[in-house]
């Protein structure tokens, strides 16, 4: 437990804390989530590197802050930035991705494209940068949803090569993978003194919904008749939004936890009752570690 609530910011979560010295990468930091979880760790005396698609189009965040070109979607990019990062990392925010993806995509790796983008390159990443992270005794922090208890991990058809697509159950599964590939993280990288966690942080208005049109939006209670966005009991702004990965990638109280999915700032109770919690198929070790193993082989194939 924390003492942290749902509706509690970054600066509520980084009160007291000099992060003076200490290193981060936030995936998808240019912007959006991403963005505030970066200006919230800069501002405590981090630095961080914002990794993203196109750097120049990153404004100025922070003077503790630069950006990295890294595409997710091309494992040769992923190997290009862990070449080119140096010395200790005290975290690895896995915080970029896409949802609802309108068409079925495959990308070079072969992965349908929200798998690809939210998780396989980010392991790649994670691979890539493990001995920065065990340098520093750091943390994997993974961006995760509540989309993802709808939808376990299809090993048998996880490209959708057979099923007919759905852009919900996509990215849903890519969610799912993202709690599994925390929870295998945790037991293979214990000894390394690298902790890992996963967490949903919570329903924001950002650049994500992008591919969501109007009638589903309204259909979600997310904007009215006219456009014009709905502020829900459970909506957040974007640094309630950003706080449980800066909590999760900077905070000593949760220094020793790992393989664990929070949420509202707390860990996640494993329940299949209601719309919170962190369902069963998404913390099976099994499914974690051949996920991994999935993964890996991916990884590996796609370096020959």
């Amino acid at each position: 437990m924390t003492t942290f609530t749902a509706h509690s910011t970054t600066s509520d979560v980084l009160n007291g804390i000099d992060l003076a010295g200490t290193r981060f990468i936030v995936t998808g930091g240019g912007s959006g989530i991403g963005a505030e979880i970066s200006r919230a760790l800069s501002g405590a005396g981090a630095e961080v590197v914002v990794a993203v698609r196109d750097p120049s189009r990153v404004g100025r965040l922070s003077p503790r802050v630069r950006a990295e070109q890294l595409d997710l979607a091309d494992l040769d990019s992923v190997r290009a930035f862990g070449r080119r990062w140096d010395g200790p990392l005290d975290a690895l925010i896995a915080n970029a991705g896409i949802m609802a993806y309108p068409d079925h995509q495959l990308d070079a790796s072969g992965w349908e494209h929200h798998l690809a983008v939210n998780f396989l390159g980010h392991f790649a990443l994670a691979g890539e940068l493990h001995a920065s992270l065990a340098a520093a005794t750091g943390r994997l922090v993974v961006v995760s949803s509540g989309a993802h208890r709808d939808t376990p991990f299809d090993f048998d058809d996880p490209h959708f090569r057979r099923r007919t697509y759905d852009r919900w159950s996509a990215y849903g599964q890519s969610k799912t993978a993202g709690v599994l590939w925390a929870v295998a993280a945790a037991q293979r990288w214990a000894e390394d003194g690298i902790t890992a966690n996963a967490l949903n942080p919570g329903w924001v208005m950002t650049g994500l919904q992008r591919h969501v049109d109007d009638a589903t939006m309204r259909a979600m209670g997310a904007i009215d008749d006219d456009g014009n966005v709905i502020t829900q009991p459970y909506s957040k702004t974007l640094s309630e939004g950003a706080a449980p990965s800066v909590l999760l990638a900077a905070s000593p109280a949760i220094a020793e936890v790992t393989g664990r999915y929070f949420e509202d700032n707390q860990p996640a109770p494993v329940t299949t009752a209601g719309p919170t919690g962190v369902a069963p198929h998404a913390v099976d070790s099994v499914a974690a570690q051949r996920l991994w193993d999935l993964a890996a082989a991916a990884v590996h194939d796609s370096g020959r």
